[in-house]
């Protein structure tokens, strides 16, 4: 895994307007922490294709060399999907956000810092959720950071084989601690959020535990959330072999909260 033969554009920014019935309705799709926006892409094209208007950011941090991602705040992660919330807001009355892994924990960041404040956002979508690390508070993240500035990877959990998300192939220490430094604040403040919820969760998942989804679901402050289990599919699911069923289930669901 590395960014380097990337096809060009996939590991930047994309935007794509909409047209028709749907133009009035932005997507915002985030990737997962050492990803890239490559791994979200294909939805995001697929959701464009229906007329959605679809923005897919690159966090910072990532998309340049793993070393920048040792040196990134937290609150970075969260102001970029606010800066993209405002643009497509230009456009669009209606806005619906996706997250994979650490994408996810930081669309429910800002879900719960928006709670009350922005009623253009009608629905989240998370894969495979990252709330927490078990076993590793942020403090015991930051003493390690002292010694190992990179680590072993933890990206490409793809069970198609061939496939990768374009990602870093180190793990950032000093990132890791940011990463874990927001998902403590998202949690606490996760009953905040109204939203309704879909939720896909891969059963067999080498990079995250089922206690994320659980947490996330048992915490959440939504009344509407529902969730659907991928069986042949790894962490990186949005890529895997049950990718067609999540881009299906996601229009239905996005159909469904747009029409209220």
């Amino acid at each position: 895994m590395a960014i380097n033969g990337a096809p060009q554009g996939w590991i930047s920014d994309w935007t794509a307007a909409g047209h028709g019935e749907n133009s009035r309705i932005g997507i915002i799709l985030v990737h997962g922490f050492t990803g890239s926006p490559a791994s979200m892409r294909p939805w995001g094209e697929f959701l464009n294709a229906k007329g959605y208007s679809v923005r897919v950011p690159l966090l910072a941090g990532h998309g340049t060399k793993v070393e920048n991602l040792n040196k990134v705040k937290w609150q970075e992660w969260p102001a970029k999907i606010i800066f993209e919330i405002e643009q497509i807001s230009k456009s669009c009355d209606q806005i619906v956000l996706i997250g994979l892994s650490m994408g996810g924990g930081t669309i429910l960041n800002v879900a719960a810092s928006l709670s009350g404040e922005n009623k253009n956002i009608v629905g989240l979508i998370l894969v495979n959720p990252m709330i927490h690390v078990r076993g590793v508070p942020a403090e015991l993240a930051y003493f390690l950071s002292r010694f190992q500035l990179l680590r072993k990877s933890v990206g490409d959990d793809i069970k198609r084989p061939g496939m990768t998300e374009w990602g870093y192939d180190a793990l950032p220490t000093r990132g890791v601690h940011q990463l874990l430094k927001m998902l403590r604040i998202t949690r606490r403040n996760l009953p905040k959020i109204k939203i309704p919820l879909q939720l896909f969760h891969s059963v067999e998942d080498h990079t995250l535990p089922v206690s994320n989804t659980e947490i996330v679901l048992r915490e959440i402050g939504s009344l509407e959330k529902n969730r659907i289990e991928l069986v042949n599919s790894y962490h990186v699911a949005t890529m895997d072999y049950d990718q067609e069923l999540i881009f299906q289930n996601s229009l239905t669901f996005i159909e469904s909260v747009s029409a209220k």
